[in-house]
């Protein structure tokens, strides 16, 4: 596996640039109309929380010794999958209702 700096800068790079995705859903969101924005909102939320799951994840991560860093990246990447589920699933969910 890569080491631990690399690693760790590759997720901080990717959680940042999802945020920014969020930020733009968001904003679409608030363009919505009054009942359709409310779900946008209740999802935005949701992928907030699993964002900062994932901010949590990779500073324990950064806290971690050398000996168990490498066992820990399976908690960033289930903490990243549900993230990204849950983007691509509001997303989707977004495109349809307009």
């Amino acid at each position: 596996m890569k080491n631990r700096e690399e690693y760790i800068d590759k997720m901080t790079a990717q959680l940042k640039e999802w945020s920014r995705k969020i930020d733009e859903l968001e904003f679409k969101a608030r363009a919505a109309r009054a009942d359709a924005g409310i779900t946008y909102a209740n999802r935005i939320q949701d992928m907030k929380t699993k964002r900062e799951a994932v901010a949590k994840r990779l500073q324990e991560l950064k806290g971690a010794g050398n000996e168990v860093w490498e066992s820990m990246t399976a908690g960033v990447e289930a903490a990243w999958d549900e993230f990204k589920h849950a983007f691509t699933e509001a997303k989707d969910k977004f495109k349809k209702t307009g």
